[in-house]
């Protein structure tokens, strides 16, 4: 008595593979998006570091919310492909600071090009006063350039 073989049927499973526990689960920081982003394309913080012209331990502190110097944002944003602080700003005030962090202009060099003190260009941003029409006008073109927002 012959017994037929059993057949043989090959299974493949599939699955995702989980995500390392670095990634992050809410995107709410510039770390989380510099973080993000470097999982994504299967980057070490040192590959990063020399993309952007700082050292490994550099990189490790920004993953870590010790957020960049101003003049490296520009930088950053350019890596991610897109600004992850993407929001209306309705304060003339904010309108200055998101100006300066785009660009990586401190208050003091933002005020040396505005030929202004910076503790005055420090308090605009804070809401407290504004500048007079001419020095305005000057910012409405600084300013405008930023999102295309001719009402400064």
């Amino acid at each position: 008595m012959d017994i037929p073989a059993l057949p043989l049927y090959q299974v493949r499973l599939s699955a995702k593979i989980p995500q390392s526990a670095a990634y992050p689960k809410t995107m709410k920081t510039l770390a989380d998006h510099l973080r993000k982003r470097r999982l994504d394309l299967k980057l070490y913080q040192k590959d990063i570091a020399q993309i952007l012209g700082v050292d490994t331990m550099t990189v490790c502190n920004w993953e870590n919310n010790r957020g960049p110097a101003i003049r490296m944002i520009p930088k950053i944003i350019q890596f991610l492909g897109y600004d992850p602080i993407n929001k209306q700003f309705n304060t003339f005030g904010e309108k200055i600071k998101a100006y300066r962090r785009k660009r990586g202009l401190s208050i003091k060099k933002l005020a040396r090009i505005l030929r202004i003190d910076p503790t005055t260009l420090a308090r605009w941003e804070r809401g407290e006063g504004a500048p007079g029409a001419g020095l305005h006008r000057r910012l409405h073109s600084f300013l405008s350039t930023l999102s295309g927002d001719s009402t400064v």
